[in-house]
């Protein structure tokens, strides 16, 4: 559908030669408000809060440092003929959350191994925070005009966008194309599922490790749907998008691990610390 508008500014603040991209501010924001809602939970739970800033503190740099590293090894053609720093240049768009996980995933096993900690116990108590993180990240990649979908058709248009606030509809105007606002729906499916882990946790008090491991199943199926509308996808080789099959993966090894914890009597605790009684 054609649309003409001019976009919204990318840059918050211009300090001389220093300039404050909306994008940082809003991936920053997630990171901040995630850090005091896992801190809350913890001591709720018993746990020295200074045991999740501290985990905090090394997972979200590695996280940021892990999803460029990821998003650069799949556009590596894009960054291999150009200047060496935009490799470096996140404030510009490109990291990839599953290259994020991994990295976060990875720290938290060898720092819970380190303190002698449950990583499920604090994997479990981070999980709403990821969720909402990623929910707040997403208004990034709308301030940076990526993440979003093909061309919207006029019907869905007249059934859906135009009751959207305007400022989205004209964000999502490139080029003289309206485009679909995934980074929306991704959005509001991670905030459905913040929503969800938050009555798993508080309500339903499931085995321990079982928030996480939800969070991984709700994110790696709404993930799979919206990166098919997707045009600037990762791909693994032709047109297999990377995203989709690490969905796939990671629902499958999480449902795989609820069994396999539950049969082997691994998961012998519920969220709050108790026994799981026979």
């Amino acid at each position: 559908m054609a649309c003409t508008t001019d976009p919204l500014d990318p840059i918050f603040l211009e300090l001389g030669v220093l300039n404050i991209y909306w994008y940082g501010l809003i991936i920053a924001t997630g990171a901040l408000l995630g850090l005091w809602l896992a801190t809350h939970e913890s001591e709720r739970l018993g746990l020295k809060k200074d045991y999740m800033v501290d985990l905090l503190i090394y997972a979200i740099p590695i996280a940021i440092l892990s999803a460029r590293i990821y998003y650069v090894i799949f556009e590596w053609e894009q960054y291999a003929g150009g200047p060496f720093w935009k490799v470096f240049a996140v404030w510009e768009g490109g990291i990839a959350i599953h290259g994020a996980l991994i990295g976060s995933v990875l720290t938290a096993i060898i720092y819970t191994r380190v303190r002698k900690l449950s990583f499920w116990m604090m994997a479990d108590i981070a999980a709403p925070s990821i969720i909402l993180g990623q929910a707040i990240g997403r208004w990034g990649n709308f301030m940076n005009q990526e993440a979003h979908g093909g061309p919207v058709s006029e019907s869905f248009y007249q059934n859906f966008m135009q009751y959207l606030p305007g400022f989205i509809n004209q964000q999502m105007c490139i080029d003289g194309t309206l485009y679909h606002p995934t980074f929306l729906y991704e959005s509001l499916w991670n905030i459905a599922g913040f929503v969800l882990l938050l009555v798993l946790s508080r309500k339903i008090n499931p085995r321990r490790g079982e928030v996480f491991l939800s969070y991984v199943i709700w994110y790696s199926v709404g993930r799979f749907f919206i990166e098919g509308m997707r045009t600037d996808s990762l791909y693994i080789v032709g047109q297999l998008r990377t995203a989709q099959v690490i969905s796939i993966v990671l629902v499958i090894l999480a449902v795989a691990l609820i069994w396999y914890r539950r049969k082997t009597k691994m998961a012998n605790l519920h969220y709050d610390g108790k026994k799981v009684k026979k």
